[in-house]
């Protein structure tokens, strides 16, 4: 299981922020067409498997929860922090969100068509990144999709590297390596997206977007 005392503080670190992660990251989608692509493209993934049910894990303020219920898909959002899942609510009430660990979700096995986990990964330790992922194998139905998107590492030979996150420790991913845990877990990679730094990010790291499905045919 992912430590606890890791997971409160980057729970307490996150409840500090939501304010002003909220006004940051509300409009994002607008100006960022490759990401409505890629979520587009897992949208129409799930309806095709015929379960419209999708968790957006480490959802934050909702704003993403609630593009993907734009796109035709039954949105939930789950996320640790108590003050984003309060932003959350007031700003889409129509739309369900509850608090909870990736780690330990309190969703049943095998009902989700699609588990969307937009950099709420990069908090978690290396060595417990397994058990996150196992838990995305086990909510997600036989055919069901896995959006997970993360910074990759600049150098391949290191699977992890830390970064100067904002508001909690956080690490990079060799997309090869992060591929290779989804495959230990029984998540098969589909499609991958690698998107370049641009001249105005603060940070010059690849944006990783990633697609698998879980093993196995729906029901």
């Amino acid at each position: 299981m992912v430590e606890h005392d890791t997971f409160s503080a980057t729970r307490e670190a996150y409840d500090a922020a939501a304010p002003a992660y909220a006004q940051l990251f509300r409009d994002t989608l607008r100006d960022s067409p490759l990401d409505r692509a890629v979520l587009g493209a897992f949208a129409e993934s799930v309806r095709a498997s015929g379960n419209g049910q999708v968790a957006d894990l480490g959802c934050g303020p909702g704003h993403i929860t609630a593009h993907v219920h734009e796109l035709g898909l039954t949105a939930r959002g789950v996320d640790a922090s108590p003050a984003m899942i309060g932003l959350a609510r007031q700003a889409y009430p129509g739309l369900r969100f509850d608090v909870g660990s990736m780690a330990a979700l309190d969703i049943a096995d095998g009902v989700l068509g699609g588990v969307l986990s937009r950099w709420s990964v990069i908090h978690t330790p290396p060595p417990e990144l397994p058990y996150v992922l196992t838990e995305f194998h086990r909510v997600l139905a036989p055919g069901g999709h896995l959006l997970i998107c993360f910074s990759a590492s600049d150098d391949a030979s290191h699977p992890t590297q830390v970064f100067d996150h904002t508001v909690a420790p956080a690490y990079r991913w060799s997309p090869d390596h992060l591929a290779a845990k989804l495959r230990e877990s029984g998540l098969t990679e589909v499609a991958r997206l690698v998107r370049e730094p641009q001249h105005t990010d603060r940070r010059q790291f690849q944006e990783v977007h990633l697609l698998a499905r879980k093993d196995g045919r729906p029901r």
